[in-house]
């Protein structure tokens, strides 16, 4: 069979990859419209909160205020389209939000100026800036929530053939199908040993050598070369002969970094430079400028909370109502982190017995040091605060002391530590431990030790304020719905 003479139905693909053979075109024009009606919803908003503060800040509002707004806040889905976000595959939630913000700040900006130059102040201030409030928040959730209905309804989505039947294919093939949000459908695996390929995905086969790529242009408009020890004039052929529009290439030092790195121009061969966030100065400033900010009014708002938490911990069980315990910091110091108390005073002896009793959850405490039915846990108010994770409230008071960040690693007992090898754990003491981290959000309780290695490794060489701002906000879906917590 020639690939000339190959037909959709001759694929030997599953159902879920044909149908994504057929990207939707639509899907863009529905994001943007999301997008206008989000800003017009915004600028509803910022217009009646500034009616309802008219008692104690009068002012004149005009229509053609409100119109002008209506007509200038257009540049931001223009900015949206031009960032590349209509629909955007391939773009993880932070760089979609990084793109979002970056665009908002642009356009608000020049609307600022352009009232203060040309029209001398016509527009109401008050309106323009709770608008731009309302305006950063609303459409990132109008997105969500069009592209989790169009995830629902297998709307959303690009197909892309994968070169290269490696273990670096076969993984890559997987993350993409679990990570369908990234909007990248991996329908076709092509290599020259398709007849008894090295690695395979059990749902998307090597289906012909890559000489079959041909038979995809015009059908996929995206390629990904997952053939990383390829050599370089083989690659460098391959590459020409490519007619997808979108080519990607898995590099041989894929396990490096992902995010935040630029391609330079080294004198004609190519570069790549990995910007460690991080380790630079202003960055750590930033970033802790950004826990100040935030962490103050929260640990206010929290006191009246974590006195009523702490009344029921003491009503059920006598003892303190606060825990304390040494972990692991930044540069390695210890510190001493605070939470509201969820467990008997016995606990150590009470899962001592139940382990020794019980096999199978000593297997489940190896690998992931939590139980599902814990016996320490103290009946009602331990259950509330573990599910909503309110018991960590007090270590808002570990963030002002300079302990902890916001967002980072978790601080680990040692006897969990002590499951890690010693590289993870020197890359951990580079930075602060967090309150909340990309594990946190990504899996809770259902992670193991190695995914709890791997999403905190990729946390900390790839970290942003875009990625701090994404994990808080997704922070809060987590605790709101309980998601994996126990």
């Amino acid at each position: 069979m020639t690939p000339q003479s190959i037909e959709v139905a001759d694929l030997p693909v599953t159902d879920e990859s044909t149908a994504a053979l057929k990207e939707q075109k639509w899907v863009g024009w529905v994001l943007l419209l999301g997008d206008v009606v989000a800003l017009q919803f915004a600028l509803l908003l910022g217009y009646f909160t500034r009616l309802a503060l008219h008692g104690w800040w009068p002012i004149h509002l005009g229509a053609s205020q409100y119109q002008g707004l209506a007509l200038g806040v257009l540049f931001i889905p223009a900015g949206y389209q031009m960032a590349g976000l209509y629909p955007g595959y391939g773009l993880g939630p932070v760089e979609r939000l990084r793109a979002r913000l970056k665009v908002s700040f642009a356009v608000f900006g020049g609307l600022i100026v352009w009232d203060y130059l040309i029209q001398h102040g016509a527009w109401s201030r008050g309106v323009l800036l709770v608008y731009a409030v309302f305006a950063l928040i609303l459409p990132p959730l109008f997105e969500s929530g069009l592209v989790f209905l169009l995830l629902r309804f297998k709307q959303w989505g690009t197909p892309v053939v994968v070169l290269g039947a490696t273990r670096t294919g076969v993984d890559l093939v997987e993350r993409l199908r679990k990570k369908r949000y990234l909007g990248l459908i991996p329908v076709a695996v092509l290599d020259d040993d398709y007849a008894e390929p090295d690695h395979e995905h059990p749902d998307v086969p090597v289906i012909g050598p890559l000489s079959m790529a041909s038979w995809f242009h015009g059908r996929v408009h995206t390629a990904v070369v997952a053939m990383p020890r390829m050599g370089q004039t083989r690659l460098g052929n391959l590459l020409e002969d490519l007619a997808f529009p979108r080519v990607i290439v898995i590099p041989e030092f894929a396990d490096l970094q992902s995010q935040w790195i630029t391609p330079l121009d080294m004198g004609g061969t190519l570069g790549l430079e990995l910007k460690r966030n991080l380790l630079l100065g202003r960055n750590w400033w930033i970033k802790r400028f950004l826990d100040y900010v935030l962490v103050l009014p929260l640990f206010l708002f929290s006191l009246p909370i974590i006195g009523l938490f702490a009344l029921w911990i003491k009503s059920v069980s006598p003892g303190r109502a606060f825990y304390t315990q040494t972990r692991e910091g930044y540069k390695g110091r210890p510190i001493r982190i605070w939470k509201l108390r969820t467990m008997y005073p016995n606990a150590e002896e009470l899962l001592d017995r139940h382990l020794a009793q019980n096999p199978a959850a000593r297997q489940e405490w190896t690998r992931f040091f939590k139980l599902k039915n814990d016996p320490r846990i103290l009946p009602g108010v331990g259950h509330v605060l573990r599910k909503t994770s309110l018991d960590e409230l007090p270590q808002l008071w570990n963030v002002l002391k300079g302990d902890m960040s916001l967002v980072g690693p978790r601080p680990f007992p040692s006897y969990h530590l002590d499951t890690f090898d010693g590289e993870f754990r020197r890359l951990r003491r580079r930075v602060l431990p967090g309150m909340t981290g990309l594990w946190q959000v990504s899996e809770r309780s259902e992670g193991d030790v190695t995914v709890q290695q791997a999403l905190d490794t990729y946390y900390i060489r790839n970290w942003s304020i875009w990625q701090d701002i994404y994990l808080l906000v997704a922070t809060l879906r987590a605790v709101l719905l309980s998601r994996g917590a126990y």
